[in-house]
């Protein structure tokens, strides 16, 4: 996968991430829409064409009061679908955790529900302001009436809309779908290979680097590999990026050392435009935001608040369907190459060890008692085992269903519940039964 997909994502998601994008472009089309009709009609005005007998008739005065209820009852429902969007992200807010509120703003339904909306008060507001003395804008009249027929099938869609898309188990399996896109993003690329080697590199920055620091505070969201390689190609230089994206940078903290040092300063001047940082973290380069995202789900469902246990076993299946993908097809590249072959970018990347900890570790704690839970995930850890073939891969995963047998023994009170928690750890391949004293 190009690295210039990264780019077009970032601006991609950019744009789609607000409420406002999408019904812009829909009132410029309700705009054209309107030029069109209203040429139309000033040509029937003329004469230069006769109008079907469908089409609405009347006088001035007759228009004007059909235009002006349309206008009225239209911005009357977009305060209502207002009011139902501005509830499901109350409810996503509470239920799924204010982090959640991105997906549901970036849900093409909802902006283009708005935006069908906002385009019909528009066009018939322009039709309103078009009639004269004696002049009726016939066609955009029956245009304006034609939008109402579309105006509530886009309705009825939005409410089933809405209520499908707040069901915990669409949310769920959304979030997955957006790991599982970001992830084919990231694969390494062949090229030709020159100059010193990645340690050469690495010890040389460690020991006479400069520093690039920081200009503002905020999540590290993307960074533009492709400039960067040129910013240190023309400073005859290699950059270190100590930090990934999704990290959380203060304003002077170190974000990159330069080598050799003499160069840091020139690479400083250009390094913002090579960066992307905001207030919050995204999954174009930040696939554990997507774990993440997961995991707070089930967190939120195990809590004594909630105690919605299924909710947690579904986001386990989840968990172990994006870390099947993970082991089988992401190989992300830190080390990002001039024309010449020359390294000179060095990122760094969350490893395989850190994922697999992220989706287990906090879910693991917070079930502590409950074999459902437990052996939900080592089933999960068995599914991924079976996808596995890396020995390290498999160690990581191995020592997590360890971490869970031992919870299971000093946790679950039951011996029927801890005996089917230990048969399921003990039936993985390659786990250490642990010697009794």
């Amino acid at each position: 996968m190009p690295r210039s997909y990264l780019e077009i994502d970032r601006r991609r998601d950019a744009l789609r991430t607000n409420l406002w994008f999408v019904p812009a472009l829909e009132v410029l089309g309700a705009i054209g829409l309107f030029v069109l009709t209203y040429l139309l009609d000033r040509a029937v005005y003329r004469g230069a064409f006769d109008i079907p007998s469908w089409f609405i008739g009347g006088t001035p005065d007759a228009a004007r009061q059909l235009l002006t209820a349309i206008a009225a009852a239209i911005i009357t429902v977009v305060g209502v679908v207002f009011s139902i969007t501005i509830v499901a992200l109350t409810l996503a807010s509470t239920q799924f955790g204010p982090r959640m509120l991105r997906n549901f703003i970036r849900d093409r339904g909802t902006q283009v529900t708005l935006g069908t909306f906002v385009a019909t008060f528009v066009y018939a507001i322009a039709a309103l302001v078009s009639i004269g003395s004696d002049f009726v804008p016939h066609i955009s009249t029956t245009v304006s009436i034609a939008s109402l027929v579309v105006d509530l099938a886009v309705l009825m869609y939005f409410i089933n809309h809405v209520a499908v898309m707040i069901q915990l188990p669409n949310v769920i399996a959304s979030i997955a779908g957006e790991v599982s896109t970001a992830l084919a993003a990231g694969q390494p690329q062949p090229g030709v290979v020159s100059g010193p080697s990645v340690g050469e590199l690495l010890r040389l920055l460690a020991t006479s680097g400069g520093e690039v620091r920081v200009t503002g505070s905020g999540y590290l969201q993307y960074f533009r590999y492709e400039r960067l390689v040129r910013i240190a190609a023309e400073a005859q230089a290699v950059i270190h990026l100590p930090y990934r994206p999704g990290h959380f940078l203060t304003e002077g903290q170190v974000v990159a050392t330069v080598w050799p040092a003499a160069a840091a300063e020139k690479v400083a001047e250009r390094f913002a435009r090579g960066h992307v940082a905001g207030p919050t973290r995204t999954l174009t380069q930040d696939i554990s935001f997507g774990i993440d995202q997961l995991v707070e789900i089930a967190l939120r469902a195990l809590s004594a608040a909630t105690n919605d246990t299924f909710t947690a076993l579904t986001c386990i299946d989840w968990l172990g369907d994006c870390l099947c993908r993970i082991a089988v097809s992401w190989d992300p590249n830190p080390v990002h190459r001039d024309r010449e072959g020359r390294i000179r970018v060095i990122a760094a990347q969350v490893s395989y060890d850190r994922l697999v900890q992220r989706a287990f570790e906090k879910i693991r704690q917070s079930g502590v008692g409950m074999p459902a839970i437990m052996i939900r995930q080592l089933d999960a850890i068995a599914t991924i085992l079976d996808r596995t073939t890396r020995p390290q891969q498999r160690l990581v995963l191995l020592e997590q269903a360890a971490m869970i047998e031992r919870s299971a023994v000093e946790s679950v009170g039951e011996p029927s519940d801890l005996e089917d928690v230990l048969r399921r750890a003990r039936a993985l391949p390659g786990f250490s039964v642990p010697s009794e004293s």
